[in-house]
């Protein structure tokens, strides 16, 4: 179930944003390369104010739609014609779910010799899954000086998790690019929406806020992420202004709706 999710979380994590000023559109269109291992791929992110569209090509093509007025998030799978629906009630339950599944298993790990204890959370940092409340916690981010994506001269950040480095990004400021906060109103949404199902992950979920809110100041040009001993780098590559049709952030019709793993939602006749 966890793992399906997160699938749709990293279509969707790169919600970063660049762009002259064609003020006529009101949506914009992202344009991300993203690099893990030997393998590369290209999201197409469209944004409204409150809605947003990620489509992803590749061996796995995967389209995620979130619609910050409904707080509703559809997974869609366009080879097979289906799609999975997940509410913010949905999010929620499950995050309950997960934590309470989390507690049981550190106050076993509390029990265990100190041996034992430091071998099973070592096997399961090196899966990418926190084995106590402390890894859990959001990473603190310091300045470490500039560098250049694209055409873009950005400022660089270290994210820091129990003073071991886990991630880093790249920023740029809005302001000389011509945008206002309200463009990107739905990417706090979208972390507002996930906040109790992935809490440990809600760092590569991208925000835009106040410094105090998400750690660093400015919008991402440039994500990069140590899970599981891999390192996943995302990088900005083109932005331009567009308006979208309703129809962009709507599930298709025809489409089955099909349960979440651990089923969240009945199975549905379709649109």
């Amino acid at each position: 179930m966890r793992s399906r999710v997160w699938i749709g979380l990293s279509f969707v994590a790169g919600m970063c944003c660049l762009s002259g000023s064609v003020q006529a559109a009101t949506g914009l269109l992202v344009v991300e390369k993203t690099t893990s291992g030997d393998t590369t791929r290209t999201s197409q992110i469209q944004i409204e104010q409150h809605r947003m569209r990620t489509e992803v090509g590749g061996p796995i093509s995967r389209v995620v739609i979130f619609d910050g007025t409904k707080q509703v998030l559809w997974l869609i799978d366009p080879a097979k014609k289906s799609y999975n629906e997940m509410t913010k009630a949905d999010a929620d339950r499950m995050g309950g779910q997960l934590q309470d599944a989390m507690s049981q298993m550190q106050a076993q790990l509390a029990n265990l010799p100190p041996a034992q204890r430091a071998q099973i959370e070592a096997l399961m940092k090196g899966r990418g899954l926190p084995g106590t409340a402390a890894a859990v916690q959001k990473a603190e981010y310091r300045k470490a000086g500039t560098d250049k994506v694209g055409k873009w001269t950005c400022d660089k950040y270290e994210g820091f998790q129990n003073n071991e480095k886990t991630s880093e990004v790249c920023t740029v400021d809005p302001a000389t690019l011509g945008f206002a906060l309200t463009d990107f109103d739905v990417s706090r949404q979208l972390g507002e929406f996930f906040k109790k199902l992935l809490p440990q992950n809600g760092d590569q979920l991208f925000t835009f806020g106040k410094v105090e809110e998400q750690g660093y100041s400015g919008v991402p040009v440039r994500r990069k992420f140590t899970t599981a001993g891999r390192e996943t780098t995302t990088e900005v590559t083109e932005v331009t202004r567009q308006t979208f049709a309703d129809a962009t952030f709507a599930v298709p019709d025809g489409f089955t709706k099909e349960d979440f793993p651990g089923g969240l939602a009945g199975r549905g006749r379709g649109r």
